[in-house]
């Protein structure tokens, strides 16, 4: 089953509480608390605690479930997988706090907001680095902004709580200017490209597909991609209690996940072609985010949450989240994350 979420216009501090009114859809489906025991492929007898994984995706991130091959490895636990699309992260961890989604990957940025915001939920693995071509500051080509300093008191729109929202700060700061001399205006990515396109916005931050299709359809200039700024990669999120609750069933699912990256990464010809019926853009656009996105996993180090914290400082500092956090919070064990990192992973 899939399942598309409309982006809710509030303040994504208010506990995420509006995500149950009646403007958003919700997910068909319940998860059943009830104990699962099958013979798995090695004839070794497993139990799980549910029947169904809920898996959150966006459409850029997509190719996990195109491929199938988490379907494959579970359906013979006895164990389903329900997808739920989202505009962007943000809008992933909403339904994760309320617990609408187990499992999805979202960028850095996403996390460190829904933890500020109380939600319940732990990194599991973090998604290899690109180079940063697939994510950008943009306006329109014959705009007079030439330099990111340009921007001091135009209206920048970005989606809140997403990777583009740490990309806009630092880039920012890069050009000696500070949160406050921009007009910041939040949007989901949608209406962020109808106003781009309309002109009624000076600036847009945002990332692949979007990106992709603005630079070819709408000839957008580049001011700065993310080339050394957004270098975490991103991450797979599971809600707390899913994943002290379901190791084993966390373990095959990253195992899957890594396994299609695997694949993605040796074969872009055939990751477009796998994407293109559903993402609905033409196929030399869709090969341009291809050929610039990284697929894999890395396992959740020390060295990466320490950069994590980072992020979440200067969160802090701009005053863009209500309190500091502490990213250990949102941590496993090293026990617990033994027990879910394939070694594939742990070996990277």
């Amino acid at each position: 089953m899939i399942t598309a979420f409309k982006q809710p216009r509030v303040n994504i501090f208010q506990r995420f509480s509006l995500f149950l009114l009646p403007g958003l859809l919700t997910i068909s489906t319940t998860l059943v608390s009830c104990s699962v025991t099958t013979p798995n492929a090695g004839n070794e007898t497993t139990s799980f605690k549910t029947k169904t994984v809920r898996m959150g995706y966006q459409s850029s991130g997509d190719i996990v479930r195109l491929k199938g091959l988490i379907e494959k490895r579970l359906q013979p636990l006895g164990i389903s997988v329900e997808w739920a699309q989202f505009a962007a992260g943000p809008q992933l961890m909403e339904a994760m706090n309320v617990g609408r989604v187990d499992i999805g990957s979202v960028g850095e940025t996403p996390p460190i907001f829904a933890q500020a915001a109380g939600t319940s939920l732990v990194y599991i693995a973090s998604n290899k680095p690109s180079t940063g071509k697939g994510s950008g500051i943009i306006v329109q080509n014959n705009s007079p902004i030439r330099t990111l300093a340009d921007l001091k008191g135009k209206k920048v729109v970005f989606q809140k709580g997403s990777a583009s929202h740490y990309l806009l700060i630092k880039a920012l700061e890069e050009a000696g200017l500070k949160y406050s001399d921009i007009q910041a205006i939040s949007l989901p990515p949608s209406e962020a490209r109808d106003a781009f396109i309309q002109g009624k916005i000076d600036a847009w931050v945002t990332w692949d597909p979007y990106l992709a299709v603005a630079q070819k359809k709408a000839n957008a200039r580049v001011l700065r991609d993310a080339s050394g700024i957004s270098t975490q990669g991103g991450y797979y999120m599971a809600a707390r209690k899913f994943a002290t609750e379901n190791p084993k069933l966390v373990r095959l699912v990253l195992e899957e996940v890594d396994n299609t990256g695997q694949w993605g990464e040796k074969n872009r010809a055939e990751v477009v072609k796998l994407t293109i019926p559903h993402l609905k853009i033409d196929e030399d656009i869709l090969a341009t985010m291809i050929g610039r996105r990284t697929y894999g996993l890395r396992p959740i180090t020390p060295e990466i949450m320490e950069n994590q914290q980072k992020i979440a400082d200067l969160f802090a500092t701009e005053k863009v989240i209500p309190k500091p956090i502490n990213i250990k919070e949102a941590m496993l064990s090293s026990e617990q994350y033994a027990a879910i990192t394939p070694e594939t992973i742990s070996q990277k």
